[in-house]
Protein backbone atom coordinates (compact mmCIF):
# COMPACT_ATOMS: atom_id res chain seq x y z
CA UNK A 1 0.00 0.00 0.00
CA UNK A 2 1.26 3.77 -1.46
CA UNK A 3 1.75 5.94 1.65
CA UNK A 4 -0.52 7.86 0.44
CA UNK A 5 -3.39 4.99 0.74
CA UNK A 6 -2.03 4.53 4.05
CA UNK A 7 -2.88 7.70 5.23
CA UNK A 8 -6.41 7.79 3.68
CA UNK A 9 -7.06 4.94 4.90
CA UNK A 10 -5.98 5.97 8.43
CA UNK A 11 -7.78 9.01 7.70
CA UNK A 12 -11.06 6.79 7.01
CA UNK A 13 -10.73 4.82 10.23
CA UNK A 14 -10.17 8.00 12.24
CA UNK A 15 -13.47 9.32 11.27
CA UNK A 16 -15.32 6.09 11.87
CA UNK A 17 -13.56 5.65 15.41
CA UNK A 18 -14.76 9.64 16.38
CA UNK A 19 -18.27 8.35 14.95
CA UNK A 20 -18.54 4.73 16.77
CA UNK A 21 -19.90 5.72 20.31
CA UNK A 22 -22.84 7.72 18.61
CA UNK A 23 -23.56 4.54 15.87
CA UNK A 24 -23.41 2.47 18.82
CA UNK A 25 -25.82 4.52 20.85
CA UNK A 26 -28.13 4.82 17.55
CA UNK A 27 -28.06 1.23 16.87
CA UNK A 28 -28.52 0.50 20.80
CA UNK A 29 -31.55 2.48 21.30
CA UNK A 30 -33.00 0.40 17.95
CA UNK A 31 -32.30 -2.93 18.84
CA UNK A 32 -31.54 -3.15 23.06
CA UNK A 33 -29.22 -5.55 22.77
CA UNK A 34 -25.66 -3.91 22.73
CA UNK A 35 -24.25 -6.92 21.01
CA UNK A 36 -26.53 -6.54 18.12
CA UNK A 37 -25.97 -2.50 18.56
CA UNK A 38 -22.16 -3.50 17.93
CA UNK A 39 -22.84 -6.34 14.98
CA UNK A 40 -24.74 -3.95 13.41
CA UNK A 41 -21.71 -0.89 13.63
CA UNK A 42 -19.45 -3.35 12.39
CA UNK A 43 -21.29 -4.05 9.51
CA UNK A 44 -21.32 -0.08 8.94
CA UNK A 45 -17.64 -0.34 9.66
CA UNK A 46 -17.18 -2.93 6.22
CA UNK A 47 -19.32 -0.51 4.06
CA UNK A 48 -17.30 2.57 5.22
CA UNK A 49 -14.36 0.98 4.43
CA UNK A 50 -14.91 -0.31 0.94
CA UNK A 51 -16.08 3.22 0.00
CA UNK A 52 -13.73 6.20 -1.12
CA UNK A 53 -13.82 8.48 1.88
CA UNK A 54 -13.76 11.65 -0.54
CA UNK A 55 -16.93 10.59 -2.78
CA UNK A 56 -18.55 11.50 0.57
CA UNK A 57 -19.72 14.93 1.23
CA UNK A 58 -20.97 14.21 4.70
CA UNK A 59 -19.55 11.22 6.43
CA UNK A 60 -21.27 11.23 9.77
CA UNK A 61 -24.58 11.71 8.00
CA UNK A 62 -23.79 8.98 5.70
CA UNK A 63 -22.64 6.28 8.60
CA UNK A 64 -26.02 7.34 10.02
CA UNK A 65 -28.36 6.17 7.13
CA UNK A 66 -26.25 3.25 7.08
CA UNK A 67 -26.49 2.31 10.24
CA UNK A 68 -29.99 3.11 11.00
CA UNK A 69 -30.60 1.08 8.03
CA UNK A 70 -28.61 -2.09 8.99
CA UNK A 71 -30.60 -1.95 12.23
CA UNK A 72 -34.02 -1.32 11.04
CA UNK A 73 -33.29 -4.66 9.09
CA UNK A 74 -32.53 -6.57 12.23
CA UNK A 75 -35.37 -4.89 13.89
CA UNK A 76 -37.66 -6.21 11.42
CA UNK A 77 -36.27 -9.52 11.96
CA UNK A 78 -36.16 -9.77 15.79
CA UNK A 79 -39.79 -8.73 16.30
CA UNK A 80 -40.90 -11.72 15.78
CA UNK A 81 -38.69 -12.85 18.58
CA UNK A 82 -39.57 -10.79 20.83
CA UNK A 83 -43.76 -11.11 20.66
CA UNK A 84 -42.45 -15.29 21.28
CA UNK A 85 -40.35 -14.05 24.22
CA UNK A 86 -41.50 -15.82 27.95
CA UNK A 87 -42.75 -12.84 30.28
CA UNK A 88 -42.07 -9.05 29.57
CA UNK A 89 -39.00 -8.34 27.31
CA UNK A 90 -36.85 -5.66 28.59
CA UNK A 91 -33.73 -4.06 26.69
CA UNK A 92 -30.08 -5.56 28.05
CA UNK A 93 -28.67 -3.06 30.34
CA UNK A 94 -25.69 -1.55 30.31
CA UNK A 95 -23.49 0.28 33.12
CA UNK A 96 -23.38 4.25 32.01
CA UNK A 97 -21.67 7.54 33.44
CA UNK A 98 -23.72 8.76 36.26
CA UNK A 99 -23.25 11.61 35.07
CA UNK A 100 -24.94 15.56 36.43
CA UNK A 101 -28.42 15.35 37.23
CA UNK A 102 -29.78 17.35 34.82
CA UNK A 103 -29.59 15.06 32.31
CA UNK A 104 -30.29 16.06 28.86
CA UNK A 105 -33.05 14.53 26.87
CA UNK A 106 -29.79 12.74 24.68
CA UNK A 107 -29.15 10.83 28.02
CA UNK A 108 -33.09 10.38 29.11
CA UNK A 109 -33.58 7.96 25.57
CA UNK A 110 -30.97 5.40 27.33
CA UNK A 111 -32.92 4.33 30.22
CA UNK A 112 -34.34 1.33 30.22
CA UNK A 113 -38.35 2.56 30.62
CA UNK A 114 -38.02 4.90 27.59
CA UNK A 115 -36.46 2.19 25.61
CA UNK A 116 -39.47 -0.22 26.79
CA UNK A 117 -41.77 2.34 25.84
CA UNK A 118 -39.99 2.69 22.46
CA UNK A 119 -40.94 -1.38 22.16
CA UNK A 120 -44.46 0.15 21.58
CA UNK A 121 -43.79 1.05 18.15
CA UNK A 122 -43.60 -0.60 15.00
CA UNK A 123 -39.88 -0.81 13.54
CA UNK A 124 -39.85 2.35 10.86
CA UNK A 125 -42.05 4.23 13.24
CA UNK A 126 -39.13 3.84 15.84
CA UNK A 127 -36.41 4.63 13.77
CA UNK A 128 -38.18 7.56 12.40
CA UNK A 129 -38.95 9.10 16.18
CA UNK A 130 -35.54 8.11 17.11
CA UNK A 131 -33.99 9.75 14.68
CA UNK A 132 -36.43 13.01 14.37
CA UNK A 133 -37.23 13.61 18.02
CA UNK A 134 -34.81 12.42 19.70
CA UNK A 135 -31.60 12.97 18.28
CA UNK A 136 -32.74 15.74 15.82
CA UNK A 137 -31.94 14.84 12.56
CA UNK A 138 -33.31 16.76 9.67
CA UNK A 139 -36.30 14.94 8.22
CA UNK A 140 -34.32 14.89 4.50
CA UNK A 141 -31.79 12.16 6.14
CA UNK A 142 -34.50 10.32 8.06
CA UNK A 143 -36.51 10.13 4.83
CA UNK A 144 -33.18 8.74 3.30
CA UNK A 145 -33.10 6.35 6.31
CA UNK A 146 -36.77 4.44 5.78
CA UNK A 147 -37.08 5.54 2.01
CA UNK A 148 -40.03 7.59 2.79
CA UNK A 149 -41.04 11.45 1.47
CA UNK A 150 -40.09 13.87 4.12
CA UNK A 151 -43.71 14.67 4.44
CA UNK A 152 -44.36 11.16 5.04
CA UNK A 153 -41.66 10.90 8.22
CA UNK A 154 -43.58 13.81 9.76
CA UNK A 155 -47.08 11.87 9.65
CA UNK A 156 -44.99 8.64 10.89
CA UNK A 157 -43.33 10.75 13.54
CA UNK A 158 -46.64 12.53 15.20
CA UNK A 159 -48.18 8.91 14.82
CA UNK A 160 -45.60 7.68 16.90
CA UNK A 161 -45.71 10.37 19.27
CA UNK A 162 -49.82 9.86 19.92
CA UNK A 163 -49.25 6.41 20.95
CA UNK A 164 -46.65 6.92 22.75
CA UNK A 165 -48.76 9.22 25.08
CA UNK A 166 -51.27 6.32 24.94
CA UNK A 167 -48.86 3.96 26.23
CA UNK A 168 -47.11 5.63 28.93
CA UNK A 169 -45.61 9.11 29.89
CA UNK A 170 -42.66 10.42 27.87
CA UNK A 171 -41.11 11.64 30.88
CA UNK A 172 -38.90 15.17 30.73
CA UNK A 173 -35.32 14.84 31.96
CA UNK A 174 -35.49 14.56 35.51
CA UNK A 175 -33.22 14.77 38.26
CA UNK A 176 -32.13 11.19 39.64
CA UNK A 177 -32.90 10.95 43.60
CA UNK A 178 -30.46 8.37 44.70
CA UNK A 179 -31.83 9.47 48.11
CA UNK A 180 -35.03 7.53 47.62
CA UNK A 181 -33.58 4.70 45.82
CA UNK A 182 -31.06 4.42 48.89
CA UNK A 183 -33.88 4.80 51.55
CA UNK A 184 -36.25 2.16 49.75
CA UNK A 185 -33.17 -0.35 49.95
CA UNK A 186 -32.30 0.23 53.17
CA UNK A 187 -36.09 -0.26 54.08
CA UNK A 188 -36.36 -3.07 51.92
CA UNK A 189 -33.34 -4.90 53.31
CA UNK A 190 -34.44 -4.16 56.71
CA UNK A 191 -37.67 -5.42 56.24
CA UNK A 192 -39.73 -2.17 56.91
CA UNK A 193 -42.67 -2.61 55.39
CA UNK A 194 -43.10 1.00 55.67
CA UNK A 195 -40.54 2.30 55.15
CA UNK A 196 -40.56 0.80 51.78
CA UNK A 197 -44.09 2.45 51.04
CA UNK A 198 -42.83 5.84 52.30
CA UNK A 199 -40.66 5.31 49.23
CA UNK A 200 -42.66 4.28 46.62
CA UNK A 201 -45.04 5.90 44.47
CA UNK A 202 -48.85 5.19 44.99
CA UNK A 203 -48.95 3.83 41.40
CA UNK A 204 -45.51 2.85 41.17
CA UNK A 205 -44.72 -0.09 38.43
CA UNK A 206 -42.00 -2.83 39.09
CA UNK A 207 -41.78 -4.75 35.63
CA UNK A 208 -38.86 -7.98 35.77
CA UNK A 209 -37.60 -10.07 32.69
CA UNK A 210 -36.03 -13.62 33.24
CA UNK A 211 -36.84 -15.11 30.02
CA UNK A 212 -37.22 -18.70 29.51
CA UNK A 213 -35.05 -19.83 32.64
CA UNK A 214 -35.20 -17.35 35.17
CA UNK A 215 -37.70 -16.54 37.81
CA UNK A 216 -39.21 -13.47 37.67
CA UNK A 217 -42.84 -11.69 37.62
CA UNK A 218 -44.52 -12.51 33.73
CA UNK A 219 -46.46 -9.63 34.11
CA UNK A 220 -46.13 -5.90 35.68
CA UNK A 221 -46.54 -5.99 39.72
CA UNK A 222 -48.26 -2.56 40.28
CA UNK A 223 -49.18 -0.39 43.11
CA UNK A 224 -47.17 0.53 46.14
CA UNK A 225 -48.43 -2.36 48.71
CA UNK A 226 -47.60 -4.73 45.90
CA UNK A 227 -44.32 -3.72 45.29
CA UNK A 228 -43.36 -3.72 48.55
CA UNK A 229 -44.06 -6.98 49.81
CA UNK A 230 -42.75 -8.42 46.18
CA UNK A 231 -39.41 -6.56 46.95
CA UNK A 232 -39.54 -7.44 50.23
CA UNK A 233 -40.18 -11.51 49.80
CA UNK A 234 -36.95 -11.10 47.26
CA UNK A 235 -34.56 -9.33 49.51
CA UNK A 236 -35.43 -12.46 51.77
CA UNK A 237 -33.85 -15.37 49.40
CA UNK A 238 -30.93 -13.11 48.87
CA UNK A 239 -29.66 -11.58 52.05
CA UNK A 240 -27.69 -13.61 53.84
CA UNK A 241 -27.53 -16.42 50.57
CA UNK A 242 -24.02 -15.31 49.37
CA UNK A 243 -24.77 -12.54 47.07
CA UNK A 244 -23.40 -9.25 47.09
CA UNK A 245 -24.97 -6.15 46.13
CA UNK A 246 -22.87 -2.56 44.51
CA UNK A 247 -24.87 0.32 43.75
CA UNK A 248 -24.32 1.40 40.04
CA UNK A 249 -25.86 3.73 37.26
CA UNK A 250 -27.71 1.19 34.57
CA UNK A 251 -28.58 3.39 31.14
CA UNK A 252 -28.69 6.84 33.54
CA UNK A 253 -30.75 5.59 36.78
CA UNK A 254 -29.84 4.61 39.87
CA UNK A 255 -29.20 1.10 39.87
CA UNK A 256 -27.83 -2.32 41.82
CA UNK A 257 -26.42 -5.29 40.84
CA UNK A 258 -26.55 -8.20 42.63
CA UNK A 259 -23.58 -10.96 41.93
CA UNK A 260 -23.23 -14.12 43.17
CA UNK A 261 -19.63 -15.79 42.83
CA UNK A 262 -18.69 -12.80 41.18
CA UNK A 263 -21.00 -13.29 38.21
CA UNK A 264 -24.10 -10.75 37.57
CA UNK A 265 -27.43 -11.93 38.80
CA UNK A 266 -29.99 -9.89 38.78
CA UNK A 267 -29.70 -6.09 37.72
CA UNK A 268 -32.21 -3.80 38.83
CA UNK A 269 -32.49 0.11 37.83
CA UNK A 270 -35.03 2.61 39.42
CA UNK A 271 -37.49 5.48 37.75
CA UNK A 272 -37.73 8.17 40.41
CA UNK A 273 -39.75 11.38 40.51
CA UNK A 274 -40.54 13.89 43.29
CA UNK A 275 -38.84 12.22 45.97
CA UNK A 276 -40.33 9.03 45.38
CA UNK A 277 -39.31 5.64 43.32
CA UNK A 278 -41.84 5.76 40.01
CA UNK A 279 -40.99 2.47 38.33
CA UNK A 280 -38.47 -0.54 38.71
CA UNK A 281 -37.26 -2.19 35.90
CA UNK A 282 -35.26 -5.71 36.78
CA UNK A 283 -33.57 -7.65 34.23
CA UNK A 284 -32.34 -11.25 35.65
CA UNK A 285 -32.17 -13.00 32.16
CA UNK A 286 -28.68 -14.22 32.17
CA UNK A 287 -28.07 -13.29 28.68
CA UNK A 288 -28.36 -10.01 29.07
CA UNK A 289 -26.16 -9.79 31.88
CA UNK A 290 -23.17 -10.94 30.71
CA UNK A 291 -21.61 -7.38 29.20
CA UNK A 292 -22.76 -5.38 32.32
CA UNK A 293 -18.86 -5.99 33.31
CA UNK A 294 -17.55 -4.39 30.18
CA UNK A 295 -16.99 -0.63 29.03
CA UNK A 296 -19.47 0.19 26.44
CA UNK A 297 -18.86 3.45 24.94
CA UNK A 298 -22.19 5.27 23.79
CA UNK A 299 -23.46 9.00 23.01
Amino acid sequence: MSTARRRQADAALDTFEAERPRLVGLAYRMLGTVGDAEDVVQDAWLRWSAVEPDDIDNPPAWLTTVTARLALDRLRSARHRREQYVGPWLPEPVVTDPGPDEAVELAESLTLGFLHLLDQLGPVERVVFLLADVMGHPYREVAAVVDRSETACRQIASRARRRLRRVGPVRAPRRRDRQAVAGLLSAVLGGDVDGALAHLAPDVVLTSDGGRDRRAARRPVVGAQRVARFLLNLAKRYVGAGFRAEAVTLNGDPGVLLTYQGRPDVAVAFETEQGRVVAIWMVRNPAKLGRLREPVALA
